[in-house]
């Protein structure tokens, strides 16, 4: 079993506490030898098998480290047909809005995809029940890898640093990805990632945010991610209350690595608004109705949000429902 005691936090290699995988499959060469990581990126994101995803991304973070693969901010990439133009990270104009892109994301052929209004719940009581919940878990990291690796490739132009904190998430994604997929099959042989259906929330909203890289971090890390911070804490509870103690600890890894995936999230967002001379609170409540994002009810786990970067007025904004 993995080791489930969460690293020290602050510093974010110590925090990267991920087993070692195998390195990725090569990528073009650019100069001095290095391969261009957001390529790299891109290759990972179109990935089917989730398992050798989450071990290229744990490759490509150290290839990163090690200086074997370089950023590459000014190169723009493109995922659609070649003469299909498209926004880069200031939003300048081109892309469809939720365009389809050839493969991307590259997902296994399980779990099947339905809406969520077609899940059944089951007590967390049972077996079954503590599997389904497990699963839904592992399929929400599963899509956190996917959304990490479209951070990073698709939004040229941006300080090298950006790039460094979405591979930062994108690893822990994966380790997250990892724990919770060895987990569930503790639970018996029946029991694996793709053994119940999933919904595709997540995704659709980055579809949704593919041509404004403002909208995307406002309205992925900062508001479906920063759910998981509200959402962690009963969890949690349930799985320890059903005696799953190994259940309960990947979940105080993944909240403590969440609250910093949210930092980054919200330091990038404001990073973004004071590029472009705008309000953040006010620009967020425009780009949540632009795109129409799902107003979120509380409770709200206000401790790890204050942890994560947002200041009183944004929390007074989000208890108010705008």
């Amino acid at each position: 079993m993995p080791d489930f005691t969460p690293a020290p936090g602050g510093d974010s290699a110590a925090r990267l506490n991920a087993p070692d995988f195998p390195a990725s499959a090569d990528a073009p060469v650019v100069s001095g030898g290095a391969t261009c990581a957001r390529e790299r990126a891109l290759t990972l994101l179109r990935q089917c098998d989730p398992f050798v995803k989450a071990a290229g991304v744990i490759a490509l973070r150290d290839a990163v480290l090690a200086g074997h693969a370089i950023w590459q901010p000014g190169r723009p990439l493109s995922a659609l047909p070649d003469g299909t133009e498209e926004r880069n990270a200031s939003g300048a104009a081109g892309e469809i809005e939720g365009r389809d892109e050839p493969g991307i994301p590259g997902r296994p052929t399980e779990p099947r995809l339905v809406s969520p209004r077609e899940l059944e719940h089951r007590a967390v009581t049972t077996v079954a029940g503590r599997a389904a919940l497990l699963h839904a878990l592992t399929h929400i990291e599963f899509n956190a890898i996917n959304l990490a690796l479209d951070a990073l490739w698709r939004f040229d132009g941006l300080p090298n640093a950006y790039y460094d904190d979405w591979m930062l998430v994108a690893a822990e994604e994966a380790y997250h990805f990892s724990l919770l997929a060895e987990h569930l099959t503790t639970l018996g042989d029946d029991y694996f990632y793709g053994c119940f259906p999933a919904h595709d929330g997540l995704w659709v909203m980055a579809r949704k945010t593919s041509g404004d890289w403002l909208a995307r971090l406002a309205l992925v890390p900062r508001t479906l991610e920063a759910r998981g911070l509200d959402a962690s804490p009963p969890i949690r509870a349930k799985l320890a209350s059903a005696g799953d103690k190994a259940g309960a600890a990947i979940l105080d890894i993944i909240l403590r690595d969440e609250i910093g995936h949210v930092a980054i999230g919200n330091r990038w967002y404001r990073w973004g608004c004071e590029r472009a001379g705008c309000e953040p609170v006010e620009t967020y409540a425009r780009l949540a109705a632009q795109y129409g994002a799902p107003r979120l009810r509380g409770p709200f786990n206000l401790e790890a949000r204050r942890a994560a970067g947002f200041d009183d007025d944004e929390l007074a904004a989000l208890q108010a429902g705008g």
